[in-house]
């Protein structure tokens, strides 16, 4: 791991405050940049996000996608969190935190505007930026892969029943265009230029070239964050200094929910038997949020102005630093994972990938 890798941390808290500061003082410059989207998908922030994907999924060889199957106790074990779990805890942390121990400092016309905001939250999971943590825990890329495509499937057609149920409503409008729009550009987009750029890159000397290929991008990747960072803390400045203690009680039953869905995925496939390079990325798909769709989905039901669009904007806040703990906790706990657990153990097979990978 590089000095640049090691400190991750450090740089993201920088970046973060970065991205604030300048909002605050030049919030004319990221609203010109904020304003350019489309279906509520900023452009910018989609053009890094595949800077951020591409030296990631040129490492994925697709024709052993097929062999995925053999982790099918780390799929079985994700959906069960995102779908049956996660939605239904983050309701659960909300009314006992929002509506019930926190109520009294918070703007009562506000309370059920909050919940709302929280429950779409964890209503979508996270696509894009989990092959950033995968990477980073030494995740399996294809099982990556291949769970963040079927998340995206259930996706269309369970969000806006889930959404509706908890937030007792017999109908919800999800914005349809910002989700299919956010696969296509998050998803699909990067998936075809990254294979693109493999068959080329293999076309001309095999391995080697891939090999120097992924050298020269996989820098990118990193600096993609931090400069998305900035433009996202930017691009909410102003609330975040505005409202510091509603943001900080917002960002509570949203870091325990982080923390317990990916402790309980952790464990789980370490009680199936599944690999670490399973369980890692599982946990942290199991914990993170699509916050894009979810900002999108709260402006368009409550308004850019209401408590539901800030209860998203603090899942953005609390996103990137709480999600480097869970990899942090992963990575440090392999030992602890593999041992007296044979079937997880390093020496199992695991699906083939290209000699390119930093699995270790």
């Amino acid at each position: 791991m590089s000095i640049f890798e090691r400190y991750l941390t450090v740089w993201v808290f920088l970046c973060i405050v970065a991205g604030i500061a300048l909002g605050h003082v030049w919030p004319g410059v990221f609203q010109i940049i904020g304003a350019a989207e489309i279906a509520s998908i900023n452009l910018a922030v989609a053009l890094l996000v595949w800077f951020m994907l591409i030296p990631m999924l040129l490492k994925i060889d697709f024709a052993a996608l097929g062999q995925v199957g053999r982790h099918w106790r780390g799929i079985g074990v994700t959906l069960f969190i995102n779908w049956a779990v996660k939605p239904f805890s983050m309701a659960a942390l909300a009314w006992f935190f929002i509506a019930w121990l926190f109520r009294p400092y918070l703007p009562g016309e506000q309370i059920n505007s909050y919940i709302a905001g929280l429950i779409i939250l964890a209503a979508a999971p996270c696509t894009a930026m989990v092959f950033v943590w995968s990477n980073l825990t030494k995740g399996e890329p294809h099982f990556t892969l291949s769970q963040v495509a079927l998340n995206d499937v259930i996706m269309v057609v369970a969000f806006a029943p889930i959404v509706g149920l908890l937030l007792g409503l017999s109908a919800i409008t999800v914005p349809w265009g910002t989700l299919v729009l956010s696969v296509i550009l998050y998803i699909v987009i990067p998936v075809i230029l990254a294979q693109v750029l493999r068959w080329r890159a293999l076309a001309r000397g095999g391995e080697a070239a891939l090999a120097r290929l992924l050298q020269v991008l996989s820098p990118l990747s990193l600096v993609a964050l931090l400069t998305t960072l900035v433009l996202l803390f930017g691009f909410q400045g102003e609330q975040i200094i505005a409202q510091p203690m509603i943001i900080a009680m917002l960002a509570v039953p949203i870091l325990i929910q982080v923390y317990l869905n990916a402790g309980l995925a952790y464990g789980l496939n370490r009680l199936v038997g599944e690999q670490h390079c399973v369980a890692g990325p599982s946990a942290l798909i199991g914990a993170s949020n699509f916050f894009e769709l979810a900002v999108a989905a709260a402006i368009s039901l409550f308004g850019f102005n209401s408590g539901a669009a800030l209860a998203t904007v603090v899942g953005v806040l609390v996103e990137v630093p709480v999600m480097l703990t869970v990899v942090w906790i992963v990575n440090g706990s392999r030992g602890w994972y593999e041992r007296d657990n044979p079937r997880a153990s390093p020496d199992v097979p695991a699906v083939s990938q290209a000699p390119t990978s930093t699995r270790s």
